[in-house]
């Protein structure tokens, strides 16, 4: 039933947007969500860094900018990013200008399974993200955090994934060959 109640809402602000666009552009529009209409569901983000706007030219439109970038840092789907990212927009994101905004959207539009392993170390982050000062000092207070709190034998080497527990190979006596069982 909610499936069937989302169809009809993306139908209705489709066909709104149809009447107050273009043909061209709306022709364009529906074309580009056709995938996501077959399976009754419209994803909330479509955005990429080419289609976000970043308005900052009064108080509303910098509000609901900011706003929005606090939310995407927050609600990325990995816990350990949304808290890391989330601190971190929170206490930063009031005093970023305009090209450091751009910034954080870059970092933002990053996978998260990548953004993780860059952040702690795992994998060296590509050049233009490694140039980009949002990922700098998100990177910068995470590693800050992990030599401050975490012991060595739990870091990740260079190279291999930070994963511990599942998989460990366990050398005792009664205890199992692998795992956490």
């Amino acid at each position: 039933m909610a499936m069937l109640r989302r169809a009809i809402i993306g139908a209705r602000q489709t066909m709104n947007i149809m009447r107050m666009t273009s043909p061209s552009v709306a022709s364009n529009l529906v074309r580009s969500e056709a995938p996501y209409r077959t399976l009754g569901v419209m994803p909330r983000f479509l955005s990429t860094s080419q289609s976000f706007s970043i308005d900052l030219s009064n108080e509303e439109n910098k509000r609901q900018t900011l706003n929005r970038l606090l939310y995407r840092s927050r609600q990325r789907g990995y816990l350990e990013l949304d808290l890391v990212l989330g601190n971190w927009v929170e206490e930063h994101i009031s005093s970023m200008d305009e090209s450091r905004i751009k910034a954080l959207v870059d970092v933002l539009d990053v996978e998260n399974p990548d953004l993780w392993k860059w952040l702690t170390g795992q994998e060296q982050p590509p050049e233009n993200l490694n140039s980009n000062p949002v990922f700098s000092a998100v990177r910068d207070k995470v590693m800050g955090n992990l030599n401050t709190h975490a012991s060595p034998e739990t870091r990740a080497t260079p190279g291999k994934p930070w994963v511990r527990g599942w998989d460990d190979v366990k050398k005792g006596r009664d205890s199992p060959i692998t795992g956490n069982q």
